[in-house]
């Protein structure tokens, strides 16, 4: 069975910009202005992760940023 994806662009409030992908919030952001952790995935020494779920629509990255998950 296929899932069918449903894409909410939100206009107003706080999360204004933001695109709904499933119930997975994304932050758009520009190429010049991604984030340090941006497609990192693992570094043993400082302990840390990176974003690696992200998609390109309209000449921006969204990253879904897990603390901004939408509840």
């Amino acid at each position: 069975m296929e899932t069918i994806k449903t894409i909410k662009f939100i206009k107003v409030g706080k999360k204004a910009g933001k695109i709904l992908l499933n119930k997975v919030l994304y932050t758009p952001y520009t190429v010049g202005n991604l984030p340090s952790k941006f497609a990192f995935i693992y570094d043993e020494e400082e302990d840390q992760e990176g974003y690696t779920h992200w998609f390109n629509l309209g000449g921006l990255t969204y990253i879904n940023i897990p603390d901004s998950s939408w509840n």
